[in-house]
């Protein structure tokens, strides 16, 4: 074993070899990895959504407002709505103009995310809860008459809760016909 020698160029390429290693294992490169840069259309519907987000939670605070606290902290969404809640939220300075809202897309291609619901089958609460006959057949004695203890049989609290809901909506309907035929009233004079 004492004859075994390493040749010069075997130990040139070993310290090379462990030279590189310990350098791709224990330092970083020089330059950073590349991000992937956004283009400026994806990083706009990407402001956009999160404005929109923040004023479905707080739509009492303005648009300019949102935009210019996501500019101060990066877009981070949660450190604004945690500004919000906490009432710390800072008023944009006079020359902070935001971007436009970002207008929709000619080719059509997008479609909007919030669209409205369709339209019930039934929609209002007189067709809904079918109280077409108690609008007019409804008197003052019939009221009277009524208990207003709370019963402690299960069904007859449930139809006494009916009939409140329905005595509601009934007189919701009276107080917005009264609305509309003085409406009426007002806007025939002139």
């Amino acid at each position: 074993m004492a004859d075994e020698q390493v040749s010069f160029t075997s130990l040139i390429l070993i310290i090379v070899l462990g030279g590189l290693i310990i350098r791709y294992l224990f330092f970083s490169p020089s330059t950073p990895t590349p991000r992937p840069v956004r283009d400026a259309q994806s990083a706009s519907r990407a402001r956009e959504a999160a404005v929109e987000r923040i004023q479905q939670m707080f739509p009492q605070v303005d648009r300019r407002t949102i935009l210019w606290d996501l500019h101060r902290n990066g877009g981070n969404i949660a450190a604004t709505t945690e500004r919000i809640l906490s009432g710390r939220i800072e008023t944009p300075p006079v020359t902070f103009q935001p971007p436009p809202p970002a207008s929709p897309s000619p080719s059509g291609t997008q479609t909007q995310p919030f669209k409205a619901p369709p339209k019930p089958a039934e929609p209002d609460l007189i067709t809904r809860y079918k109280l077409q006959d108690k609008i007019n057949a409804e008197t003052e004695a019939e009221r009277a008459t009524r208990t207003k203890a709370w019963s402690s049989n299960r069904d007859e609290r449930q139809a006494a809760l009916q009939r409140r809901r329905d005595e509601m909506i009934l007189a919701a309907r009276k107080k917005m016909e009264a609305k509309i035929a003085a409406e009426k009233a007002a806007g025939r004079p002139q």
